[in-house]
């Protein structure tokens, strides 16, 4: 089979199972097997093309063409790669968490939610498959349409405000600010394909780069760089499985994706740096990872915290792009995979709690430990790879983006991820020791094991393990991006 038709086959299978999950609706056990039998195969056509993008090939599909010119079309490059294989791979294990977490809790409309989920993946996989700006910005408005379902799932009142918060901040941003950075683009450079080396070099010159940068980066409001950033935690009314969902899977990294893509094959590293119009966004970026850490400090909410970090988190990936090097580049786009692991495990975790004691409130987790110690030993590992602690993946990534800080003489950055991992330490290790270490009023010496359903501690397990398995399969990684410097 050619690459090109398994690109074409990528693209197709969450939508055909889109559709196979809708008509199984009134049988919840084969709609069910479907959703994670077409996760599976999903994985699988993604895991078939690396080979090929690692050798070199750039496995490219035309769609149509929307526009003379302008095609509805798709490359599969390095950084698109890594983040199909992210979201793919997460969709299997959030589908495993989703089953065990939407039947205990007896939620309603569960057809739509996975209905609503494939197709939220179809457009993640339209993201990462993209060939041009175009292409990436219909999919990008296709996986904010489909994850509005998800969102209000509940249908309450405080789940409508949530989700009405979370649609008008990302369609503003980018019906406003990045279809008229694409259309600007497209003017100026006669082309939107993404090519190595960009394709601004000679078409942009003095404030207009700045400009042009400034419109990218906060159209594209699900990367949440401040002050866009207030749909995240507003959308955390949603189902756990949701949450994972925003963090994780797609929507989140398509944000940072598409910041990334924008920077390497768009500007371009050279020409970028050479402007000087990069600087301002690295100090938009590292005043979101402090400002964020800091009010995630305040937040007793464990989903609220958990939202807040993952706004910090976000603008690391901003900053090794905003780096234009080499380091920053790979750091950036290594975070993407690492956070995703460490992130969800929190968040699985947190569903976890609250499934199995309806706590919601860290205050009120006193000595959980010792009834989920699954639960919390996952949590502890989580939090550990987001912290950037040795052998957990989230060390690499952060030591790649001190490294571009150094190579572009920029000190201050280097503080700044040294303060944010401190500030990483106080808000979250103090949940897993209050965990093991504190008693609650009901604690009792030798309390019974209580741990969520079945399927929930067997999803937070994989995401606990793959964070420990990054760390020693990280070379993996770093070859895979090796090519968006220039290696």
């Amino acid at each position: 089979m050619s690459s090109s038709t398994l690109v074409q086959l990528v693209l197709l299978t969450p939508l055909v199972g889109a559709g196979l999950i809708l008509a199984c609706g009134k049988r919840p056990n084969v709609r069910e097997m479907v959703t994670l039998l077409t996760g599976v195969t999903l994985f699988s056509l993604v895991v078939s093309l690396l080979p090929a993008v690692m050798a070199g090939e750039r496995p490219t599909f035309t769609w149509f063409e929307m526009f003379p010119g302008l095609p509805i079309a798709f490359t599969l490059e390095p950084l698109g790669m890594l983040f199909a294989l992210v979201a793919s791979g997460l969709w299997i294990v959030t589908s495993i968490y989703a089953i065990g977490y939407m039947r205990a809790h007896h939620e309603e409309h569960q057809t739509r939610f996975y209905t609503s989920f494939a197709l939220s993946i179809f457009g993640a996989m339209g993201i990462a498959l993209a060939g041009n700006m175009l292409t990436l910005f219909l999919f990008y408005e296709i996986l904010t349409l489909s994850t509005y379902p998800l969102v209000s799932h509940h249908g309450t009142e405080g789940a409508m405000k949530g989700a009405r918060t979370y649609l008008s901040v990302l369609l503003s941003t980018s019906v406003g600010l990045l279809l008229l950075a694409v259309a600007w683009t497209w003017v100026m450079a006669g082309t939107l394909d993404f090519t190595e080396g960009g394709i601004l070099a000679g078409k942009v010159e003095g404030p207009m780069v700045l400009v042009l940068l400034a419109l990218y980066a906060f159209g594209t409001g699900k990367a949440a760089l401040m002050p866009f950033h207030r749909w995240l935690p507003a959308a955390m009314v949603a189902p756990t499985p949701v949450s994972a969902l925003l963090h994780a899977v797609a929507v989140v990294k398509a944000g940072v994706f598409t910041v990334m893509k924008v920077v390497v094959y768009i500007f371009g590293l050279d020409f970028l740096s050479a402007s000087g119009a990069n600087v301002w966004l690295m100090y938009a970026a590292g005043i979101t990872i402090i400002l964020a850490s800091f009010v995630a400090l305040a937040q007793d909410n464990l989903k609220r915290r958990l939202a807040y970090s993952t706004v910090s988190q976000l603008s690391y990936i901003v900053l090794g792009a905003a780096l234009a090097n080499s380091w920053g580049v790979v750091g950036g786009s290594m975070h993407i995979a690492m956070h995703a692991f460490g992130k969800i495990t929190l968040f699985f975790c947190a569903g976890a709690i609250y499934l199995a004691t309806h706590k919601t409130e860290i205050s009120d987790m006193r000595g959980l430990g010792r009834t989920m110690p699954i639960t919390m030993f996952a949590f502890l590992i989580g939090a550990l790879s987001v912290i950037g602690v040795p052998p957990l993946g989230g060390s690499w990534s952060k030591w790649y983006l001190a490294l571009g800080a150094v190579d572009a003489g920029q000190w201050v950055f280097v503080t700044i991820l040294m303060v944010s991992s401190l500030l990483n330490i106080a808000y979250l290790i103090p949940i897993p020791i209050r965990g093991f270490f504190s008693s609650g009023p009901d604690s009792v010496p030798r309390a019974p094991i209580k741990e969520a359903p079945l399927f929930c501690v067997i999803a937070l397990s994989l995401t606990a393990i793959g964070c420990i398995a990054l760390f020693f399969f990280a070379d993996g990684v770093y070859q895979l991006l090796l090519p968006l410097a220039g290696g």
